[in-house]
């Protein structure tokens, strides 16, 4: 596998999954994700070579909207993302692995059940757009560069045949203008691709594949330092330019691994 295909470094896929443990259930879920499954179902696996967990405490939640999302029913919900970089070209073969991987984790008892994953998929890298320019840290860093901030994006466009309008509408004019003067550094623009047939059944299908986008803004500073200034508007500015609507825009402060900081936070 490793003498042939591509090997770069860019990031032409992404791993982005946002879920909700259940009450009562938030310290034994933190210390499974991140002692075993962020290694042993994510980043131990060909290909998948960078990753990142984020949390949203209830103060973090509360800035969510909309509140009617299509994404996150209540908005609140998803209060632990992880992201992962794939290498461009190696998705299937990464996808291959990683379906037999938590085949055997789930049989061998691995797999912690008292969760609901409520955006879970597997996504394609269309752009990323940098406040700086050719300055500063590039889109294949921002999983390892120590940003103090994320925030989740995700856009409908009106229908399948408008999204290459609505994606050349946000990789030309509504990021660049946004990211002047912002805390963000740089957003990543994915599409998101349908998980495969054979898929664990916890998961569900991925909805949207034909019309949505997921942006990732990777913030310098707190999101609750600068949501209203930068982050509240985003909604009516996609609205206005009549190519889609926000589903969710959802604010994450990266976790510390190894600890359970910030999870007596969450409810």
């Amino acid at each position: 596998m490793a003498a042939v295909g591509p090997y770069g470094v860019r990031p032409g896929h992404a791993l982005i999954t946002m879920v909700e443990p259940h009450p009562g259930h938030e310290y034994a879920y933190n210390r499974w994700y991140e002692d075993d499954h962020y290694y042993a179902g994510a980043l131990a696996m060909p290909w998948m070579f960078a990753g990142r967990r984020w949390v949203a405490t209830k103060e973090l939640q509360e800035l969510r909207y909309p509140e009617d999302s299509a994404v996150a029913q209540p908005v609140g919900a998803g209060c632990y993302l992880s992201t992962y970089w794939v290498t461009e070209g190696r998705y299937d073969e990464h996808m291959k692995w990683t379906v037999a991987i938590n085949r055997r984790l789930n049989r061998d008892g691995r797999v912690y059940g008292d969760r609901t994953h409520v955006f879970t998929a597997f996504q394609d890298h269309e752009a990323t757009v940098y406040r700086d320019g050719a300055a500063g840290p590039r889109d294949f860093h921002a999983l390892d560069h120590p940003y103090e901030g994320l925030v989740l994006q995700v856009v409908d466009a009106e229908g399948p045949e408008g999204r290459a309008e609505l994606l050349e509408w946000l990789r030309s004019r509504h990021l660049p203008e946004r990211l002047k003067g912002s805390p963000a550094a740089l957003v990543t623009v994915f599409r998101p691709t349908p998980l495969p047939g054979d898929r664990m059944t916890y998961v569900k299908q991925v909805e949207g594949v034909e019309t949505r986008l997921t942006l990732l803004w990777f913030l310098q500073e707190d999101p609750r330092a600068c949501w209203d200034a930068h982050f509240a508007g985003l909604g009516s500015a996609v609205a206005e330019a009549g190519l889609g609507q926000v589903e969710l825009v959802a604010p994450f402060i990266p976790t510390v691994p190894g600890t359970d900081l910030y999870v007596d936070r969450l409810r």
